[in-house]
């Protein structure tokens, strides 16, 4: 078991780590928040949705996303369409000159942008489904259980993590222009994955 605990870690660590929309987002939520608390439901609402992939892949619904067409050609298009979107809005939005309560993202926002981000980013899905849900694979009973508390775990540590550096770095004096590049790089990225997405489509 602990060797399935081990190798779920370092999967589910290699897969979180690059810097994507999701990661970006929470980052910056960590960084723009009056609070760190106040930052909690993107933390949540980005763990829960990863710990809901994880599930799913595990439990076998990746033999049905990965092998019906049809699924895959309509979760690729949302995707595309929501991260040019998401892309505009965060290229256009600018970093606020004070933390204040008013000017930060509500809760709801922050947990409609985290679940979207999360449930709407057909490249996180693709991965989690197929490289999380294929590895699990080979194990069965206590040892799937294991690896698959430990691709979780990780993510939560992940998340909490991503945010609480995000909150040291808005707390620096020269945080409006770390930040105003954030959402240019942020915005970068979502395009180019929307890109990439588009290319996948078309193949």
């Amino acid at each position: 078991m602990i060797s399935a605990m081990i190798h779920g870690f370092i999967l589910a660590f290699g897969l979180i780590l690059p810097l994507g929309v999701q990661n970006v987002f929470v980052f910056n939520q960590g960084a723009t928040q009056p609070k760190f608390r106040r930052a909690l439901p993107v933390i949540f609402t980005a763990s829960l949705c990863d710990t809901l992939l994880i599930s799913l892949a595990i439990l076998g619904i990746s033999v049905i996303v990965l092998g019906v067409y049809w699924i895959k050609v309509v979760l690729l298009t949302v995707g595309i369409l929501f991260l040019a979107y998401m892309g505009y809005v965060t290229w256009k939005s600018k970093p606020k000159t004070n933390f204040s309560e008013d000017k930060a993202l509500t809760p709801k926002k922050q947990i409609a942008f985290a679940a979207s981000v999360s449930l709407l980013n057909p490249h996180a899905i693709m991965d989690t489904i197929g490289v999380i849900g294929t590895s699990s694979i080979s194990y069965i009973g206590v040892e799937k259980i294991g690896f698959t508390l430990a691709c979780i775990i990780t993510s939560w540590i992940w998340f909490f993590s991503l945010a609480l550096a995000g909150r040291v770095v808005g707390r620096l004096n020269n945080s409006r222009g770390f930040i105003a590049i954030l959402n240019k790089v942020s915005a970068l990225i979502m395009w180019g994955t929307a890109i990439y997405l588009f290319i996948s489509l078309i193949k």
